[in-house]
């Protein structure tokens, strides 16, 4: 059987949410991906192009630092990650966290939050930050999902 870890980003809860379901629903370790230095409702104005959440996207180079590289993602065989999109793409954070940890030979489901966007360019803009592992697009949630729709959405992946 695989160890699964299930590392998320979220600005708002929702990713959060869909975390803690996903992990139960896995038999799954959980950890929050946290920005060293938080996001506040003003860095995360996207209408704002000088907002913190808007310069980092606009340089796709750009690697927020992470409060703490403890989640020992090295020791699991599958790994869901989780974030919001943000133009329509992962945040860099989440670049932050790959890079963080030698995950060559790894499985990463990715599952994402978003108001009406899909993966679009996630999978691809995080696999430079993951060299040797398998990035696979999972689902976007669009709104709330119960624990039943993540245990049949987890069964149906076959892990």
């Amino acid at each position: 059987m695989n160890k699964k870890l299930v590392a998320y980003f979220s600005a708002g809860g929702v990713t959060a949410d869909a975390a803690k379901k996903i992990a139960k629903a896995a038999g799954a370790d959980l950890y929050e991906i946290r920005p060293e230095v938080p996001y506040t409702k003003a860095d995360l104005n996207w209408q704002d192009k000088g907002s913190r959440s808007s310069v980092e996207m606009g340089d796709r180079s750009f690697r927020p630092a992470i409060a703490d590289k403890n989640a020992k993602a090295n020791e699991y065989d599958v790994i869901f990650l989780g974030f919001p999109i943000w133009w329509y793409t992962a945040p860099t954070i989440i670049n932050t966290f790959l890079e963080s940890y030698d995950l060559a030979g790894k499985t990463i489901i990715l599952f994402a939050t978003s108001g009406s966007t899909g993966f679009d360019k996630s999978a691809a803009d995080l696999k430079v930050s993951a060299d040797g592992a398998v990035i696979k697009e999972g689902t976007v949630i669009h709104g709330k999902q119960s624990a039943e729709d993540w245990k049949n959405w987890v069964d149906g992946l076959g892990l």
